[in-house]
């Protein structure tokens, strides 16, 4: 059946999508504007437009269908599971395992992977991806379990009060050892399936920490934090500012010592949703990256 609720507004002036979104955590704004022009969300017994601005008391009915059936099916790929319970798995993603299916690819992912996984306890039960690591990227990544936890750790990588950090080696001597950079990150106007930094107002907001551990030959291996989660952000900031990264066959530069993107998410850092209690994970550096390491040294 559909899932109905209904409230009434208490913000004069606000919008209809954003205050739907906040009064319920588990429906994002594009899930809230989608609602609305199907005619899912009433205001008054009335059909309204996203934009609509509320007036208190006006009552806001949501009803919310049922999901089509997913087309994914599970599928026995090893995990290295970190940390589980019943809201959340914290994965040790390999390098090469695509995240999450998209048209035409639905097979061979880690959602498919992870659902294998839940079907031992829960066929209910639904990956939720709040964060991505490129496909080519390995390290530590948190999944939700259920919509209240994927709602939770959204709210979390939103407010920036999850830690993030990522081992990253790039061309060249970088100085000073520790900095910030802070660019605005679009879609390129001469490449749209690339990302860029771009002039203020054409982009988002975004800012990434690094700190250099060592230099070792030609190259230099950084700790970067990013304080924003936009796509491709440490490649593009890093490549932007004339260090790029290795093994980065978009933004970066190859290299016949290192086998692939040497991009690693070693350290995250959040509050579990049940609990409230800080926690934090780490994942180390694989064998072939040490390698890679020992190679180029």
């Amino acid at each position: 059946m559909d899932k109905v609720c209904s409230f009434i507004a208490d913000k004069p002036g606000a919008r209809l999508d954003k205050y739907v979104a906040e009064r319920c955590p588990e429906l994002s704004r594009t899930q809230t504007q989608k609602l609305v022009a199907d005619g899912y969300i009433m205001v008054n017994d009335h059909m309204a437009k996203a934009g609509l601005k509320l007036n208190i008391g006006d009552r806001i009915d949501i009803t919310v269908p049922p999901s089509p059936p997913s087309p994914l099916s599970p599928e026995a790929i090893p995990l290295n599971i970190i940390y589980e319970d019943d809201d959340l798995l914290v994965i040790d993603k390999p390098a090469g395992l695509t995240i999450h299916p998209a048209p035409g690819h639905y097979t061979h992912t880690l959602v498919n992977a992870i659902l294998s996984h839940l079907s031992d306890t829960d066929n209910s039960l639904r990956p939720g991806i709040v964060h991505r690591l490129d496909k080519d990227a390995s390290g530590v990544m948190v999944v939700a379990k259920n919509s209240a936890a994927q709602a939770n750790l959204i709210n979390q990588f939103k407010a920036r009060s999850v830690v993030k950090a990522y081992l990253v080696l790039v061309k060249g001597h970088l100085t000073p050892e520790d900095g910030t950079i802070e660019a605005p990150i679009g879609r390129d106007p001469r490449n749209r399936k690339r990302m860029a930094v771009v002039a203020e107002g054409k982009g988002r907001e975004a800012r990434t920490q690094y700190h250099v551990i060592k230099y070792i030959g030609d190259y230099t291996l950084l700790e970067v934090r990013p304080e924003t989660g936009r796509t491709h952000q440490i490649r593009v900031h890093l490549s932007a500012i004339g260090y790029p990264v290795v093994g980065d066959s978009v933004y970066g530069v190859r290299s016949a010592e290192v086998p692939r993107l040497f991009l690693h998410a070693s350290h995250l850092g959040f509050r579990l949703p049940s609990t409230d209690k800080y926690v934090e994970f780490e994942s180390k550096l694989p064998q072939d990256l040490e390698q890679a390491l020992k190679n180029i040294g």
